[in-house]
């Protein structure tokens, strides 16, 4: 649903809010989470993980059909 430039930003911000909130609980680096985000179709979704879970043994899939130019990033 989303480019890969797409997730890394929304990835790199939710990674932001998560340490900024300093839980106890949470780790003060690197937290792990999914977010799962359903579009508006059945067949329309996106996952996204942390970036720096992503490797150059492990790169992110890309879907050449969501790398589709849209300047809409800040």
């Amino acid at each position: 649903m989303f480019s890969l430039k797409e997730k890394q930003y929304i990835a790199e911000e939710i990674e932001k809010l998560l340490l900024s909130l300093k839980h106890p609980e949470m780790p003060t680096e690197k937290p792990v989470f999914h977010l799962h985000v359903g579009g508006k179709e059945s067949w329309s979704w996106a996952d996204i993980k942390p970036n720096w879970t992503f490797t150059s043994e492990n790169p992110p899939g890309v879907n050449v059909f969501n790398e589709i130019a849209r300047d809409i990033l800040p």
